[in-house]
């Protein structure tokens, strides 16, 4: 008989039980749809929640996890017969991610954007050019000060 090693997690028990993971049926419908799953050979939410359920946190959280290719198009959401809601399952496992400092570069970077000038990308000369041609109003940095009170970064 093939057993699973459970190893004790209380941020995936937390996870499993406010998201429903643990009401998964394994059915694949959360698969058949999914654009990431579609062209991604290791991204899959049937997986995901089977790990989660069992409370196995290898390979689901961190820089180099699959979370990261969701689309977050809410596909796996609208079609699973459960209601299991797979995508706040794997935004709880991002979330997780990021509490633990673990994520890509390239979301942290704008993670930091967000904190620093309330914006996700900075504003180059180029877009300003462009909002320009299109008669779009000037945009600022963000509301700096008010940011710094909100989020006590500097």
């Amino acid at each position: 008989m093939y057993t699973v090693e459970r190893k004790s997690s209380q941020d995936l028990d937390r996870i499993a039980i406010k998201d429903d993971a643990r009401l998964c049926f394994a059915c694949s419908i959360c698969v058949g749809d999914c654009p990431a799953a579609k062209f991604s050979d290791d991204f899959n939410p049937r997986q995901i929640f089977l790990k989660v359920s069992l409370g196995i946190e290898e390979g689901l959280v961190g820089k180099d996890s699959p979370i990261w290719k969701c689309t977050t198009c809410y596909t796996c959401y609208e079609r699973c017969p459960a209601g299991t809601k797979p995508l706040d399952v794997i935004l709880a496992l991002r979330n997780l991610s990021l509490e633990r400092g673990d994520c890509p570069e390239s979301v942290e970077s704008v993670r930091k954007s967000v904190l620093k000038q309330g914006i996700a990308t900075a504003v180059t000369d180029h877009v300003k050019k462009l909002r320009g041609e299109m008669n779009l109003p000037d945009v600022d940095d963000g509301d700096k000060p008010e940011l710094e009170k909100l989020t006590g970064e500097d």
